[in-house]
């Protein structure tokens, strides 16, 4: 069939490719009376080209817009949404970003839903992380099609598959420890999570611990929840974290872990807001329970006294029919700390 004059056109090339067929559209002439030729894009069949051609005439686009990668359409989406969002959010984003490396410099209007796919199916890191790529894309998207970039929303086809249900425990290394206290200057709330590798609390026991329950002094935090054994149980501070607590015990506040207004931190938000976000930007791969499992493994590594272990980390097959520490038991447990 024959196109009207100035609609365009659409060929097979020569060779094999992934995608053999091309649309193109006149754009002018050129002082010799070249025509000046626009590619639309190319396509695995000749019906996909025909209609790119089709969808071009009826609805003409900004032919640079057209060739923007998606990282160009991210760093717009960045500057227009991402920015105005909290520290912790744009590290999500940021993130979420890196794991999409292999389209970074492909055309942003020739990606199909495979592309998408692949991202994700290639991704090692948790169903979490794998959901914040999806949104990531899923933003993107809505700014392509807000700004006429595409039509069509190709993240919506994404595919994350089953949330495991199984859960691993698996502590942080030596290495990732050295780093977080490496960062811990500059990115904020990671000196809660080496207060839960040093100190074996749960983090809904760490954001429950009052400040009153900060003896810095005598070198202790009370606290604990769940079980007989963990309740109200005296922990020894670490060297290593004692001046991270000093630095943020303050005594006008009633809990000694706090959100922005000073109030008490709510689980949920400290895990959506702080610890995913921070485990995204270290491309570590940690859930909040692993800091606990962390201290555990550290503690029997430097040879610490099994009941003490059990006693410090509030283990259920720890019991006692007195919650009453004395003097040699605290130092006892202190030096069991000190191994760490």
């Amino acid at each position: 069939m024959r196109l009207p004059n100035g609609f365009g056109t659409v060929y097979k090339m020569k060779g094999s490719r992934r995608r053999p067929w091309i649309a193109r559209k006149t754009l002018g002439f050129t002082n010799t009376g070249k025509q000046k030729w626009f590619t639309i894009g190319t396509y695995e069949t000749k019906k996909e080209a025909m209609c790119a051609l089709v969808k071009f005439n009826e609805n003409p686009y900004d032919v640079k817009q057209n060739k923007l990668t998606f990282e160009d359409l991210y760093n717009r989406f960045k500057t227009e949404s991402v920015d105005k969002l909290s520290k912790s959010a744009q590290n999500g984003y940021n993130a979420a970003f890196k794991h999409c490396s292999p389209i970074h410099k492909k055309i942003f209007a020739e990606l199909k839903a495979s592309d998408l796919q692949r991202i994700v199916d290639t991704c090692d890191r948790s169903y979490e992380t794998k959901r914040k790529i999806k949104v990531l894309l899923k933003g993107v998207y809505k700014y392509a099609m807000k700004n006429d970039i595409v039509a069509k929303d190709y993240s919506e086809f994404i595919e994350l598959g089953k949330r495991e249900t199984t859960i691993e425990r698996k502590p942080f290394t030596d290495a990732e420890i050295k780093r977080l206290f490496d960062v811990e200057p500059e990115i904020s709330m990671v000196d809660t999570i080496l207060i839960l590798i040093y100190t074996g609390f749960r983090i809904s026991e760490l954001l429950d611990i009052k400040t009153e329950n900060v003896n810095l002094e005598g070198g202790t935090l009370t606290g604990g929840l769940k079980t007989e054994a963990g309740k109200n149980r005296i922990v020894p501070i670490s060297h290593k974290i004692l001046p991270l607590i000093e630095k943020r015990y303050n005594p006008d506040n009633k809990f000694l872990i706090t959100n922005r207004l000073g109030r008490q931190m709510k689980y949920s938000n400290y895990v959506r807001e702080y610890f995913e976000p921070i485990m995204e930007q270290l491309d570590m791969d940690h859930k909040t329970h692993d800091c606990r499992h962390t201290w555990f493994t550290l503690m029997d590594k430097a040879g610490a006294n099994k009941v003490a272990i059990k006693k410090i980390g509030g283990h259920a097959s720890y019991q006692t029919s007195e919650k009453v520490y004395t003097h040699k038991d605290i130092e006892d447990l202190k030096e069991a700390i000190e191994l760490l």
